[in-house]
């Protein structure tokens, strides 16, 4: 486990600690536990890679991008 040192201005420090209070807990407990679900949270890249993921499992299987299409095929409506 790692210990941080976090520098605030006395306002804010005053603030936290009546939360904290308020909460039945400590400033310390609230940090760690803001900072737990910041890193839980999905980044950009997880999340784009996600998506990826999704949209390449919608390709139907046997497509290749140098498959190439009629005329026809292109302009084709599923109505």
């Amino acid at each position: 486990m790692k210990n941080i040192t976090v520098s605030l201005d006395d306002d804010t420090y005053r603030n936290a600690r009546v939360k904290a209070a308020a909460m039945d807990t400590s400033v310390s407990a609230l940090v760690k536990r803001y900072l737990t679900e910041l890193g839980a949270e999905e980044t950009e890249f997880q999340r784009l890679k996600r998506e990826e993921h999704e949209l390449r499992a919608r390709v139907p299987a046997g497509f290749r991008a140098a498959d190439r299409l009629s005329r026809d095929e292109v302009h084709e409506r599923n109505a």
